[in-house]
């Protein structure tokens, strides 16, 4: 039996030289069986290290669902305390439902579920197409469990070259790394408190340099932020619970009536046809996501942990099912990758199943407190948290994934259409132009067949341009909704 395996193979930690070497162990014994029930301590451990990328994934998931339905509250005149609640909602929903049940006991290789962040600027467009945020939330999950169960997201991300993927790491880290810095300086300079924002980022920089000299860096979330809030609130800056303990409502009919929580009532055929292309583009920028959070696994697990890998195609099954139910209750998240999990939780060493459990656990408890909302919610610490658990690492590893010449010129090429464009059109147009042998390395081309060579790679590229010109992202070429 598989579990007894797991149980035999297991040893002490203190068996082992260094904790790193134990829990490279840990990793290279288990493999998880795919839908059917794993078991904590029977079938994975839950460590201590687990708990850092839960805490990690608790404060993104505050910070990230937060954003994304204010947008919505806001496109649609609903009040801040709509968002509260929603919020809340969301946390029990991810929480108590899909992270405990999907991730840490039916399909442990499968990353938690949770939020696409580059749709958020795409929000206002949806709304003013007449989207509806049942009809985007039912669509992505038809798009996704279609790519999943053709195997196109794996098969996408097997055809991703290294340079390609350094590039589109570095990219995507480097740009949020420079976002996360100027909002957190706007808000330090917008009370006249610049310093604190100085203070904060600097004594960040110290710590995160310290504990990569140790090899600690997993826990960079929880030490940074906790030291960014307590510099921030000791230099002055404000600081207060608002959100009391309580329950949402739970009925869907309540979330999607007239005069009640949404105020949209059920969606209808229109609503459908005008959030199609909104839904292409959501899924088609699932593949390069989950392409960057599982390198993550490659860079720091150890080459014999093959079966705690991600799998990219269960990953998108869950979210997928994720975002059509989560959408039917009534939630307003749009479900991608949970990256501020992943990235810690690869760094610290640890499988996805153990940390899930936590998760899931911390989500539920944040939800009913609400006073946790505010504490992940505030400035210094939510941004902290980005930096040093998200856009860093995102930097570190496409830096260290680009050791060749022929490497580099694909990475330069991707970054620069990234720039141009966006991050989806940036590792389309890479990909097809690496795996025709245009750049990139050409003895890697010559081995691919005519299909992996040129027709996925091309379809992909018309599906994502396609989908980016239909609602407006090419730059100089006007949408088809204004």
């Amino acid at each position: 039996m598989e579990e007894q395996k797991y149980q035999q193979k297991r040893k002490k930690s203190s068996e082992f030289e260094s904790r790193d070497a134990y829990l490279n162990h840990e990793l290279s014994i288990m493999k998880f069986r795919r839908w059917r029930l794993n078991l904590p301590f029977r079938d994975y451990s839950v460590e201590l290290e687990d708990m850092v990328p839960a805490l990690a994934a608790t404060i993104g998931k505050v910070v990230m669902v937060t954003a994304m339905v204010a947008v919505f509250a806001h496109q649609f005149g609903l009040s801040p305390e709509f968002v509260a609640e929603n919020v809340r909602y969301e946390l029990l929903i991810a929480g108590a439902v899909f992270v405990i049940l999907f991730s840490a006991m039916l399909v442990p290789n499968a990353n938690l579920a949770g939020t696409h962040g580059p749709m958020i600027p795409l929000i206002p467009l949806i709304a003013t197409a007449g989207g509806h945020p049942l009809a985007l939330g039912i669509m992505v999950c038809v798009f996704g469990l279609i790519l999943a169960f053709s195997k196109g997201g794996s098969k996408l991300v097997t055809l991703t070259g290294v340079g390609v993927r350094g590039g589109l790491l570095i990219y995507l880290g480097a740009v949020g790394l420079l976002g996360q810095i100027t909002k957190t300086n706007t808000w330090a300079g917008a009370t006249d408190q610049g310093y604190i924002s100085f203070a904060v980022i600097g004594i960040t920089v110290l710590i995160y340099a310290y504990l990569a000299k140790i090899g600690k860096r997993w826990l960079s979330i929880p030490l940074c932020s906790l030291i960014a809030g307590i510099v921030a609130f000791t230099l002055g800056a404000d600081f207060s619970f608002t959100t009391a303990p309580g329950l949402p409502h739970f009925s869907p009919f309540y979330w999607w009536g007239e005069t009640t929580g949404w105020q949209l009532g059920w969606p209808e055929l229109k609503h459908f046809i005008a959030v199609t292309p909104f839904a292409i583009l959501a899924v088609a920028m699932w593949s390069p996501d989950y392409l960057g959070h599982r390198v993550f696994q490659e860079l720091n697990y150890p080459k014999d942990a093959e079966g705690v890998l991600m799998d990219v195609d269960d990953t998108m099954v869950v979210a997928s099912v994720r975002q059509g139910i989560g959408s039917f209750l009534g939630g307003g998240n749009l479900a991608s990758s949970w990256g501020t999990y992943m990235i810690p939780a690869a760094i610290a060493k640890r499988p996805i199943p153990g940390g899930a459990l936590l998760t899931g656990i911390m989500c539920v408890l944040a939800g009913v407190l609400g006073y946790p909302m505010d504490l992940a919610m505030w400035e210094p610490v939510l941004r902290v948290a980005l930096i040093v658990g998200v856009f860093l690492p995102l930097l570190e590893a496409g830096m260290q994934m680009i050791h060749k010449h022929k490497d580099s010129l694909s990475a330069g090429i991707c970054i620069f259409s990234c720039a141009f464009v966006n991050p989806v059109f940036g590792w389309a147009l890479t990909m097809l132009l690496d795996n025709l042998g245009l750049i990139g390395d050409t003895e890697r081309a010559k081995e691919l067949s005519l299909t992996d060579k040129l027709i996925i790679p091309g379809v992909a590229f018309i599906i994502c341009v396609g989908s980016l010109a239909v609602v407006g992202q090419l730059p100089g070429i006007p949408g088809l909704f204004k």
